[in-house]
């Protein structure tokens, strides 16, 4: 099986080089803070309804405090995380928190797992701090992909403290809340070491780059029963006005209802570790599926039943994926406006095992703001942000290849599926929101100076 080169990868005359994530300051109230909560802007973590917990990515959650209210219980094993002990202990009812933190801003970040066999809309609740609510309808066996005790996660970013305490508390509409742990965050200055390395401003009107990206063409129903055909028009492919244009129609063409664009760097812009941040504005309306994403630019660094040149995107019989990994920096359906998702695949951790490592954060209009999606990847770690806020860690526990193939050159990916698995999850697609845009306002690809 085919080793590559873990700590440098020479791609476009670059060096992309293994990086480590910039220093930060202390946390915004005294903790016993090691050098990764520092890094990451830890203000407070703890273990709803559990003792004192030390989560994979060095973050240490306390033994529960400032939570009251409900009942505690126990799952006997929970998927879909890293930090699976965590999410055994949670409680469930009237739960509140009440925690002293110095005024300002902070990113909540809380975590779920689904203890009974329920269906979905059967527990239902909305999330409040400081009187706001922000979060909605949260179902968390639906938000975990239809599973009961599987782990998640969702970030809320900016909440605002004035007067010296984090309140929050629940509102159920079905059953009752449950909870088993809370994360608080402050977003943390950039660090000066980046050192931009490649970039597309989108500053030459017609097609994108040819030197740095490939347009695909392809039918529907090749990956994920998409239903769309993307094609290299400029009805569907484009740069404009200083911003790359991928746009999604309602037509009949080359037996497909809907068309849409997809570009990627394979072959042009390859990279192994490094900062990714792309500008984007994100289109609306059910049966949208847009994604900002990396695949290996060698699928069959661990593949073991396809290799050469097969056709291994859609293909059954080739486990290129999920065996040489995935890296979704963004995704969002539009049947669920505004829940931004990112995840990691493996062979030993995707969706078909229901061990799928991700996380989601919730923003406010995707579609009519732009916001920065951005990760960063290193040897010993994926971190996923929105505008600096960090809402998804997957860690490398040195296991092997199974957990971790991303030891070797990705590619960028930049499109908007229509309809597929995902796409379709929440109903039919809504034809009358068409056509759809996803507007990119720059890539850019850092490496540390060093």
């Amino acid at each position: 099986m085919k080793q590559t080169n873990t700590k440098k990868y020479i791609g476009l005359g670059v060096a992309v080089a293994a990086l480590v994530t910039g220093c930060g300051k202390p946390p915004a109230e005294p903790v016993e803070a090691t050098a990764s909560d520092q890094l990451f802007g830890l203000v407070w973590a703890t273990n709803v309804g559990g003792g004192a917990f030390a989560g994979a990515d060095g973050t240490p959650y306390a033994a529960e405090e400032s939570v009251t209210g409900g009942e505690t219980g126990m799952i006997d094993a929970v998927k879909g995380a890293q930090d699976e002990g965590l999410y055994r202990s949670y409680r469930e009812g009237d739960v509140r928190i009440a925690h002293p933190l110095p005024n300002g801003d902070y990113d909540v970040t809380l975590h779920f797992a689904e203890p009974d066999e329920i269906g979905g809309k059967e527990r239902l609740f909305d999330v409040y701090a400081e009187d706001q609510r922000v979060m909605q309808d949260i179902d968390v066996m639906v938000f975990r992909d239809g599973k009961i005790k599987s782990a998640l996660t969702v970030t809320a970013p900016g909440v605002r403290v004035e007067d010296g305490e984090l309140n929050i508390h629940f509102d159920a509409s079905k059953r009752q809340p449950v909870l088993s742990a809370v994360v608080v965050r402050t977003e943390l200055p950039r660090n000066d070491e980046w050192k931009l390395v490649w970039s597309d401003e989108f500053d030459v009107d017609g097609a994108p780059d040819p030197d740095n990206w490939n347009i695909e063409e392809w039918p529907a129903r090749k990956v994920n029963d998409e239903d769309q055909a993307y094609t290299s028009r400029e009805k569907n492919v484009r740069v404009r006005d200083g911003m790359l244009e991928i746009e999604a129609h309602v037509e009949d063409y080359d037996e497909a209802k809907y068309t849409s664009g997809r570009i990627q760097s394979s072959g042009k812009a390859d990279f192994l570790y490094g900062r990714f941040e792309i500008r984007a504005k994100l289109p609306r309306g059910q049966g949208t599926w847009p994604a900002l994403w990396m695949l290996p630019s060698d699928p069959f660094t661990y593949a073991t039943k396809c290799g050469g040149d097969t056709d291994w995107q859609g293909n059954a019989d080739c486990d290129a994926w999920p065996n040489s990994g995935e890296i979704d920096i963004m995704e969002h359906v539009g049947y669920q406006m505004d829940h931004v998702h990112g995840t990691v695949h493996t062979k030993a951790y995707y969706w078909q095992t229901w061990e799928q490592r991700k996380g989601r954060i919730l923003l406010d209009s995707v579609d009519e703001q732009f916001h920065v999606y951005a990760l960063d990847w290193s040897p010993e770690r994926i971190d996923a942000y929105v505008d600096d806020v960090l809402y998804f860690t997957y860690i490398n526990e040195g296991k092997d290849w199974e957990e971790w193939p991303f030891d070797h050159p990705f590619h960028l990916i930049l499109n908007i599926a229509v309809g597929g698995a995902w796409g379709r999850a929440g109903g039919p697609i809504d034809d009358s929101v068409f056509p759809q845009q996803m507007i990119v306002d720059w890539v850019r690809v850092y490496q540390k100076s060093n």
